[in-house]
């Protein structure tokens, strides 16, 4: 029984995320670490590309941690240290690009797929809607349906 629940705790354990900063990271004051730590969760790891600097292991992640970190300490403001990082290494590096003329494609674009669908499914429905559908009555069927309407 001992085993089977070492087991069991061992499984969930394995599945639960990883925590990508080391305690070596970490700042003493925990108002500039709370910073830090919700900056990096809005900066994309360039290694990992779908995940943030905050839970990425890769050491670009980490040279990227230490980076915010010391730009936090120096007083630079979130902002700030968004652009710095921004300059360096271009909009990519942010998880939610910013919305501008350079990424109005990319944020116009669903709204444009969505249009498009819209009127095809419109005019689609349209063009159903005045075609008789199946097979004319013969002439044999058409009499039998006005003797059964007539009664």
């Amino acid at each position: 029984m001992i085993r089977r629940l070492v087991f069991v705790l061992l499984l969930l354990l394995s599945a639960s995320p990883a925590f990508a900063v080391n305690p070596d990271e970490v700042l003493a004051d925990p108002a500039l670490e709370a910073r830090a730590r919700a900056l990096s969760a809005q900066l994309r790891c360039m290694v990992c590309q779908n995940q943030s600097i905050d839970d990425s292991n890769a050491e670009l992640a980490k040279d990227l941690r230490l980076l915010v970190r010391e730009r936090i300490t120096a007083g630079d403001s979130d902002e700030a240290v968004i652009t710095y990082l921004v300059s360096r290494y271009g909009e990519f590096v942010l998880l939610k690009p910013r919305f501008e003329t350079k990424t109005l494609l990319l944020w116009g674009a669903p709204i444009v797929l969505l249009l498009a669908g819209a009127v095809v499914m419109i005019v689609s429905a349209r063009r159903r809607s005045g075609k008789a559908t199946g097979t004319p009555l013969s002439a044999e069927e058409q009499a039998r349906l006005d003797a059964v309407l007539k009664d």
